[in-house]
């Protein structure tokens, strides 16, 4: 599973088509990973594990429900969602409690795990894991990501990616 946009690399600036081979192998690398989200600060995908595969996988599973197996609904637009709203949330509770930065936000539940990174610009980092990951290992290379992708990601860059992902819709 590597990033793809309906435009690929082809024609990005050695910046994007960086960030996106970084992305890859992150996907790649990490056993477990499912689903890998970069999300704006205005809560906007800029880049994915997986573009346009909504419906990739979907089949009907008990009481007639609609049953994804690979991410949240299988959307790389259902992560960015859930990321942004977990960064807000946990934002919000920072403040309540005097607690300073949000750096990073786990969600465990019985059919994975989600996790949230802050990027250096206020940029988000979403990873959808399978309940059997190794926790620390996810969050160890979640954080190499950011290390290397927090001063590539410039304003430009940012509208570059943004207008990539509206160009596959």
């Amino acid at each position: 599973m590597s990033p793809t946009t309906g435009t690929g690399t082809q024609g990005l600036s050695s910046e994007a088509r960086n960030l996106h081979w970084l992305l890859g192998n992150l996907v790649e690398e990490v056993p477990g990973v499912r689903s890998v989200a970069v999300v704006s600060s205005d809560g906007l995908l800029l880049l994915s594990s997986d573009p346009g595969a909504a419906d990739a996988g979907a089949g009907t599973g008990p009481a007639g429900r609609t049953h994804r197996p690979h991410g949240p609904q299988g959307s790389s637009a259902d992560l960015a969602t859930i990321v942004s709203g977990i960064a807000s949330l946990t934002a919000g509770a920072a403040r309540l409690m005097d607690g300073g930065a949000v750096r990073q936000t786990m969600v465990a539940m019985e059919e994975g795990s989600v996790f949230v990174m802050s990027i250096s610009d206020g940029s988000l980092l979403g990873v959808y894991a399978a309940p059997d990951c190794d926790m620390s290992v996810v969050a160890y290379h979640m954080a190499l990501f950011v290390g290397r992708a927090g001063h590539v990601l410039t304003p430009e860059l940012r509208s570059e990616l943004r207008q990539t992902m509206e160009g596959d819709r």
